[in-house]
C-alpha cells in the first residue's frame, strides 16, 4: 500500500517471484500417489499455485483391442482406489526440494 491505494508494481513483482518459486519447488517435489499442490500466499492472498500430478499405473495395459465396457470398469475401480487414499494418504515432500528451492532463489 502506498499512499492510500495498493501499488501494483510491487504487485506484479510479488507475482513472478511467487510463480518462480512454485515452479521451481514443482520441478524439485517427486510425483506422489496423489495430486500435491504448492501455493505463494503473500499477505493472506494466494499469489501463484502449481500443482504436481499424481503417479498414475497404466491399468489398460493387458487389454487390447475392443472391450470397452472392460476398460472402463478397470479406470472407475482405480478411480475408487485413488479416492480411497485421498482421505487416507500422507504425502511425502521431501525438505531438501525446500532448502533447494529456497538455495535457487538467493542466487
Amino acid at each position: 500500500m502506498g499512499t492510500g491505494g495498493p501499488v501494483f508494481a510491487l504487485d506484479m513483482q510479488a507475482k513472478r517471484r511467487g510463480r518462480a518459486l512454485c515452479e521451481r519447488v514443482k520441478d524439485l517435489i517427486p510425483r506422489q500417489l496423489s495430486a500435491v499442490a504448492t501455493q505463494a500466499p503473500i499477505g493472506g492472498r494466494i499469489m501463484a499455485r502449481e500443482t504436481v500430478k499424481a503417479s498414475r499405473k497404466d491399468v489398460l495395459a493387458k487389454c487390447y483391442g475392443g472391450d470397452v465396457t472392460r476398460k472402463r470398469k478397470l479406470l472407475e475401480k482405480q478411480k475408487e482406489g485413488k479416492k480411497r487414499m485421498r482421505q487416507f494418504g500422507q504425502v511425502d515432500i521431501p525438505q531438501s526440494a525446500f532448502i533447494a528451492a529456497l538455495r535457487m532463489g538467493d542466487t
